[in-house]
Parts: C-alpha cells; sequence; structure tokens
C-alpha cells in the first residue's frame, strides 16, 4: 500500500456527509437553548416591582456613582497573579514525566524556572507589586 492510496483513503473520509451528525447535533442543542429561553420567558412570572428592577447588591445599600475611577494596581495585581499561576501548572506535566525526561527535561524545567524567576525580579524591580501612590 503506498502513500497515495492513504491519502485518498483520508480525503474521501474527509467528506461532508462524515460530519452530517455533527452537524443535526449542533442545531438540536441551538434549537433546544432557543426553546427553553423563550418557553421560560412565555410561562414565567411578569410581575416587575420596584424591588425587583433594582439592582441586586448582595443586600448593601447603594450609595455614590459606581462609575468612580479605579487603582489600575488592583488590575495589575490580578492580571500577574493569574499570569504567575497558570506558568506553575506547566509544573505537573514535569512532576509527572520526571523519570522519562531525565537530565534533558530537568534542564529544560531549570531554564522554565530561570526564566520564571527574571520575570517576577523585572516586576518587582518596576513596582508592579508597591501599593504607595
Amino acid at each position: 500500500m503506498s502513500w497515495l492510496s492513504l491519502l485518498s483513503d483520508a480525503s474521501a473520509s474527509n467528506s461532508a456527509v462524515n460530519y452530517f451528525p455533527i452537524g443535526v447535533q449542533l442545531i438540536f442543542a441551538a434549537g433546544f437553548v432557543a426553546f427553553m429561553i423563550g418557553f421560560s420567558a412565555w410561562v414565567g412570572p411578569k410581575r416587575k416591582t420596584a424591588d425587583k428592577l433594582e439592582n441586586f447588591t448582595s443586600g448593601i445599600e447603594t450609595h455614590g456613582n459606581a462609575r468612580q475611577p479605579m487603582a489600575i494596581k488592583y488590575f495589575l495585581v490580578a492580571i500577574l497573579f493569574v499570569l504567575f499561576d497558570v506558568e506553575v501548572i506547566f509544573f505537573y506535566p514535569y512532576a509527572v514525566n520526571f523519570r522519562e525526561l531525565g537530565w534533558e527535561g530537568f534542564g529544560a524545567v531549570l531554564m522554565f524556572v530561570a526564566f520564571f524567576l527574571v520575570g517576577f525580579i523585572y516586576i518587582i524591580k518596576k513596582g508592579a507589586l508597591t501599593w504607595e501612590d
């Protein structure tokens, strides 16, 4: 069997007919969601009171304008947390496969940690984690 016949078999198996069940499932799922949203809007109660139309604030009385400027430090720390938290996730595959990876894998992880620390030191030097304004 040559590679040419394998390619022709692969192109035959990628015809539109093979994707028909997926299309039917997507159409059914979208129709079900639309039906349930419409049905709940049609059947559900429609009593609009002042209490229901008020913004939900966890039981705390609202005061002032919600459009006040907020310190960018809060968002910066949140983004840095997510960034470093995601980087730590990459240690899990190494921990699972460290015996198979050997010294080459150990070197790659050390390089990863070095880049991680260089980035962290850069962030500290830039003052991204200092809260004085």
